[in-house]
């Protein structure tokens, strides 16, 4: 028999702090080779708006394995249904048994601002207590509930193209919060003196610029995630230290680094390392504290995976979801 999670189901199982923690683990067992993973096939449906790609990994220590199906579908809001939707298949390492299978849209959402908040703990400076967001959608409010858990901040800006949604984003944080949390009228405004930058927007065109970005800042930057679409422009890419999630994947996929590859401004040795390498002191993070440091988020099948483990783990012991038959 085996567990069907729903997305509910999955928010009750996996707290932030926990999920933070199992990411970092996760990164650095990738980066050791503990993981077997392909980079995702990735099949367009309906263009560039309407997409599916699968994903799966095994994981060693601790064991775990499974795959996510994941759809992009830009369409969505308008039919009011989230843009991005997502189901994890979980199977016994030891045996291929089915385990469980569950609503990985929240998975999605937690994991990548959770991978994000541990890029903010290893890479920001020390004493970072302001943060800007770009992007005003599900990614942004995961951020900031993320970053929040391993930094204290006073002060909270949110910028994006519609007043209306940074308005709503804003106000809703804080009262969630009751932190200083205030929409801004541009990315600019947004960033000016931050020391934490999180970039999830859609924008498949640059919205932050080198000559916006206080020096010793960080970025955690998600929202681009194919060849030919990036949050950040060629001249901050070259001058900040770059870390991605997979190397594998950020020269098949990341446009932020691809782009300005193709334009001759650097190649790929400017990808200092994995995040997981800085996780597990295998290289360096941050130099100095003037140094611009960037983290390019893709997302990894090993990230959810683990996180789908821990929460069959945590279901199977409280008496959470519904047991499906399988024979």
């Amino acid at each position: 028999m085996a567990l069907f999670l729903t997305e509910s189901d999955v928010r009750s199982l996996l707290p932030m702090p926990v999920l933070i923690e199992a990411m970092a683990g996760a990164l650095a067992q990738y980066s050791k080779g503990g993981v077997v993973q392909p980079v995702r096939t990735v099949l367009q449906v309906q263009g560039p708006h309407a997409l599916m790609a699968a994903m799966p990994a095994a994981v060693a220590d601790p064991p775990a394995l499974g795959a996510k199906l994941v759809t992009v579908y830009h369409g969505n809001h308008a039919r009011g249904l989230p843009s991005h939707l997502a189901t994890i298949v979980l199977l016994d390492h030891a045996t291929g048994a089915l385990l469980a299978v569950m609503d990985g849209r929240y998975i999605t959402e937690a994991r990548t601002a959770a991978v994000s908040a541990v890029s903010v703990a290893h890479l920001a400076v020390p004493d970072a207590r302001v943060l800007a967001i770009l992007g005003s959608g599900v990614q942004a409010r995961s951020h900031f509930e993320a970053i929040r858990t391993v930094r204290p901040l006073d002060d909270v800006r949110i910028w994006s193209p519609t007043a209306a949604h940074r308005d709503a984003c804003a106000s809703e944080l804080a009262k969630s919060s009751g932190l200083n949390v205030r929409a801004v009228s541009s990315a600019a405004e947004a960033v000016n003196g931050a020391q934490i930058i999180a970039l999830t927007t859609a924008s498949p065109t640059p919205v932050l610029d080198l000559a916006d970005v206080t020096p010793g800042a960080h970025i955690a930057a998600v929202g681009a995630c194919t060849p030919k679409t990036r949050e950040m422009t060629t001249a901050l890419v070259r001058e900040a230290r770059v870390f991605a999630d997979s190397r594998a994947g950020a020269i098949k996929e990341a446009g932020d680094l691809l782009l300005p590859m193709q334009e001759g401004a650097f190649d790929v040795s400017h990808i200092a390392g994995e995040l997981g390498e800085v996780v597990d002191g295998r290289v360096s993070g941050r130099e100095h504290n003037r140094q611009i440091t960037l983290f390019k988020s893709l997302g990894m099948a090993v990230e959810d995976v683990v996180a789908a483990r821990i929460a069959f783990e945590q279901a199977s012991k409280a008496g959470v979801g519904q047991v499906l038959k399988t024979t």
